[in-house]
């Protein structure tokens, strides 16, 4: 096998604890193949139903939520080793709530649920993986909605940088989306990112530098 297509399925959750020798034993007694997709593609629309196991050996997928007067929000991307909506592979209505695209080319590792069911039958390695990617999806779902309904607009942002810079183990964050890219991802105008921003500068918490953002004093953010 490929080494960039072990590096993504020793990346992935749902092989998580395996060896690259386990993890080649394991998926060789299943039919899967690998799928290539153009950038800026439609991989899915939002009311389509999730047909495969599609984990991202590959490139990135963003996924957007549209509202009823057609605004759109990012709600994630899916990158190396992330599985597509495993949610709603077994769900009873697999509808998938969100669009999906790709953001460049993107190379997916595809098999068909029932695989995905022998595998989880058959390893409890990977039966515990599923379970556990299942119960953060849950965790991330209710921290997304707490933070969307209940956070005021300076704690969004907030969140945001001090998440990013855990991500990113530094106090300099460097932004991977656009200021429009992540008012959308938290509902918020434009405007009113930016204008956080701008305060939390002039309070000396930040320092702005382009898409590099230095936070100074991060008990100025939660005040």
């Amino acid at each position: 096998m490929e080494d960039n297509i072990m590096r993504a399925l020793t990346a992935c959750p749902l092989f998580t604890g395996m060896s690259p020798t386990e993890i080649d034993l394991t998926i060789a007694n299943i039919t899967h193949r690998l799928v290539s997709l153009p950038a800026h593609d439609v991989y899915a629309l939002a009311g389509m139903p999730c047909r495969y196991v599609d984990i991202v050996i590959n490139g990135t997928l963003i996924c957007r939520m549209a509202s009823l007067s057609g605004k759109q929000v990012e709600v994630s991307r899916l990158r190396v080793g992330n599985i597509v909506a495993p949610a709603f592979i077994f769900a009873k209505d697999r509808s998938l709530p969100v669009s999906v695209e790709t953001d460049g080319k993107v190379e997916l590792f595809r098999m068909m649920p029932d695989d995905l069911k022998l595998l989880i039958d058959t390893d409890g390695k990977i039966r515990t993986n599923f379970i556990r990617i299942l119960s953060n999806i849950d965790v991330f779902l209710t921290q997304k909605m707490k933070i969307l309904s209940l956070f005021t607009v300076r704690e969004k942002v907030a969140y945001l940088l001090l998440e990013l810079a855990g991500e990113q183990g530094s106090s300099e964050v460097h932004l991977q989306r656009s200021r429009q890219e992540i008012a959308d991802s938290f509902g918020i105008q434009k405007f009113s990112l930016l204008r956080v921003l701008s305060d939390f500068e002039k309070e000396g918490a930040i320092q702005i530098n382009g898409k590099v953002i230095t936070i100074l004093d991060r008990r100025k953010m939660l005040r």
